[in-house]
């Protein structure tokens, strides 16, 4: 077993492309290796802005042995009649490499035919491999590429060298005119020197020599010290920004931190403007003090360790201090505007070209947020500062810090309302009104935030969907499926229970749609695909498909309630005595669904023929008042743990009588019993989606 390195050199990757490619390269790597019969183990990466690299370890000498069994013509086509092979026997043993001798007989579905086994012996993995990789490397995946010289190739940036081992061996080929070798370089200004690399053993350790850490994580915690170090110098601390590190990490090949300081002047300027301009034009880290304070310094990391850091810090000093300048003049030049002009200026912003203006839409934000603000409380200051929030929410779309740190986007529009004296929850619902801005991330912390942002979210669906922008499997362009699935996480985060039905179509009824039928039409896909993203949620939080399907299909309007139902099902499926319960409950769902179009009557004693049917009806009503007063409770589980009372009586009612009588008005009054029962637990879930 020997191992494989791979590393392709090339002028400076672009941050985002290099982790990306790095795992299309590895999984194309083992795949085409296990498609070649080539038995390997785990794979790691490596890279700098200058290499991509790949090693493969246990990585066999030669492809495994094929054996396989070819059928060739009938037996009677192959032997005549004196059992000696015939012209069609010797020129299929020929064709797959065998004698006729070791030829057999196999019975077929179509009878009885010849057959060989055939050995493919295994060609040497180094042999194989030639083809292999340039396949890998032309087949990288980037955002973009380009072409250089006149070579008919294509990459993230153009390759220089490429290094490609097995053990100690070459692999030999060529891309473009690079000859693959053993050959790497070092560091391109502190040890710009050929390598040679004897085994793909000595790889991290010759580079660590020529001042390049390749290693992603040792380069990335080598940074997190020195950069934690240059903020201790100036007695303060790192702003964490996990994403920030991650990205510098890729920026450089050796991290040097310094230490540079701009005008106390600009600690006017809010600190989310002065952190940004320095994190997304700069990657510089923002340095805070013990109270979580902005102080006036800032961590560059650099690529290379000069004789003066200072004079290195001098210089990104003066970069800063034009972008913080800048900063300055975008944040004064906005508290010139007052809120009522920005609000007036989205009037000219296109919030979608089918769906008119972001003034249209605020319009609507207001509508809906006081229509859910009337559903969560009355008599109080809640549904004031939606409707205003909603008024303000987009304002700061057309500021002129907001054009140039589109990031800031709320944050600024909670700046701008806090200057303004607006109420403290307005200025919140602003900003929070965004989130969660990515999978996973932070919810709206007030109640006027969370209605106003979910306002915001079922607007958007809503808009998109009533004209045909909807996600497809191949693309969401609009982000729909992550608003939808933050929707739901709002609601249950803040245990609001009003209709998903309710605010779809009122929602829709803003946009214009008139009519029963055309309403219908839009509000169902937007239904099922916000169903579809709880269904997706219930399943990350370990629900089981039965489970979820059972809840689901009973009822999703009701969010909370969702989750309740969820919780109460799955708890009384690790019962011991849940399965037969279960079998009981679908069997009375699947009669009632196999009498087609059938509607209960009221029960008719009179007509009770055997006592199982009077102890099933006296067992149901006694049950049913509690179920309703547990469910009003929002206490599912208990009101399930009510209707698992009736398993005994549902067991001895079927035990007892046939329901399908022949005579018709006792067939039906058993049947109107059994729908009553049905309609009591389906109210939970449909218990023959269960499985059991």
């Amino acid at each position: 077993m020997e191992t494989l390195l791979l590393e392709i050199g090339t002028e400076e990757i672009p941050a985002g492309y290099i982790e990306p490619a790095l795992n299309a390269i590895s999984s194309m790597l083992l795949q085409k290796m296990t498609d070649a019969r080539i038995n390997h183990g785990s794979a790691r990466f490596f890279a700098t802005p200058r290499r991509l690299a790949v090693e493969v370890q246990k990585v066999a000498a030669k492809q495994k042995l094929l054996i396989s069994e070819v059928v060739g013509p009938p037996e009677k086509v192959a032997f005549n009649e004196k059992g000696q092979p015939t012209v069609a026997a010797k020129k299929f043993a020929e064709k797959v490499g065998v004698s006729v001798n070791a030829l057999t007989i196999k019975d077929t579905n179509k009878g009885r035919y010849l057959c060989a086994k055939v050995t493919e012996r295994g060609l040497p993995t180094l042999t194989l491999l030639k083809n292999i990789l340039p396949k890998v490397i032309l087949s990288t995946p980037f955002p973009k590429t380009m072409k250089w010289a006149e070579l008919d190739i294509q990459f993230a940036r153009p390759i220089h060298s490429i290094l490609s081992l097995l053990g100690e061996k070459i692999i030999p080929f060529t891309i473009g005119d690079i000859k693959s070798g053993r050959y790497t370089c070092g560091h391109y200004f502190m040890n710009n020197t050929k390598l040679k690399i004897s085994s793909p053993e000595d790889y991290i350790k010759t580079l660590r020599s020529a001042k390049v850490l390749v290693d992603l994580q040792a380069r990335k915690k080598s940074l997190e010290k020195e950069i934690d170090k240059a903020a201790k110098k100036v007695g303060g601390k790192i702003l964490p920004d996990d994403e920030l590190v991650e990205i510098v990490k890729n920026l450089v090949e050796y991290p040097v931190a310094t230490v540079g300081k701009f005008d106390k002047k600009f600690l006017e300027v809010p600190s989310e403007i002065l952190i940004t301009a320095m994190r997304e034009h700069q990657k510089y880290f923002a340095v805070i003090d013990n109270k979580g304070n902005l102080m006036p310094c800032f961590i560059a990391v650099n690529n290379t360790r000069t004789k003066d850091m200072n004079l290195v810090s001098t210089g990104h000093e003066w970069v800063l201090r034009a972008r913080l300048a800048d900063a300055q003049f975008f944040y004064k030049s906005d508290l010139e505007y007052s809120s009522k002009d920005r609000v007036e200026k989205l009037k000219g912003v296109l919030f979608q070209a089918k769906l008119g203006s972001m003034h249209e839409k605020i319009v609507r934000l207001q509508k809906i947020g006081g229509f859910l603000s009337d559903k969560v409380e009355t008599g109080s200051d809640l549904k004031k500062h939606v409707t205003r929030a909603a008024w303000l929410c987009k304002a700061d779309l057309v500021s002129h810090v907001v054009v140039e740190f589109p990031k800031l986007q709320g944050i600024m529009g909670r700046v701008y309302a806090s200057v303004t004296n607006e109420p403290v929850a307005v200025a919140k619902a602003i900003e929070e009104h965004y989130r969660p801005i990515y999978s996973g991330g932070e919810l709206p912390g007030t109640r006027a935030g969370a209605i106003l942002a979910i306002a915001d979210k079922i607007d958007n669906i809503c808009g998109f969907f009533s004209v045909g922008l909807t996600p497809t499997g191949a693309s969401d362009p609009y982000a729909l499926r992550r608003q939808g699935i933050g929707l739901i996480q709002i609601m249950l985060d803040k245990n609001f229970s009003f209709s998903l039905k309710e605010i779809i179509e009122k929602s829709l009824n803003l946009y214009g749609v008139k009519g029963a039928g055309k309403i219908r039409e839009i509000a169902g896909p937007v239904n099922t695909f916000i169903q579809s993203r709880m269904t997706h949620l219930l399943a990350e939080q370990g629900f089981s498909k039965d489970v979820i399907q059972a809840v689901v299909s009973v009822s999703a309007d009701n969010v909370p309630d969702v989750w309740n139902r969820a919780k109460a099902l799955q708890n009384l499926k690790t019962a011991p005595d849940f399965e037969p319960l279960a079998v009981a409950f679908k069997r009375v769902v699947n009669i009632i669904k196999k009498v087609k179009g059938f509607k209960a009557k009221p029960i008719k004693e009179n007509l009770f023929e055997h006592d199982s049917e009077d102890a099933l009806y006296s067992a149901y009503q006694a049950v049913k008042d509690n179920v309703s007063i547990n469910l009003k409770k929002g206490d599912p589980g208990q009101a399930l743990h009510e209707i698992a009372t009736l398993r005994g009586p549902v067991d001895a009612f079927f035990d007892g009588v046939l329901v399908m009588a022949k005579e018709t008005n006792i067939r039906n009054n058993r049947l109107s019993l059994l729908k009553h029962i049905a309609d009591l637990f389906e109210t939970i879930a449909d218990f023959s989606k269960i499985s059991t």
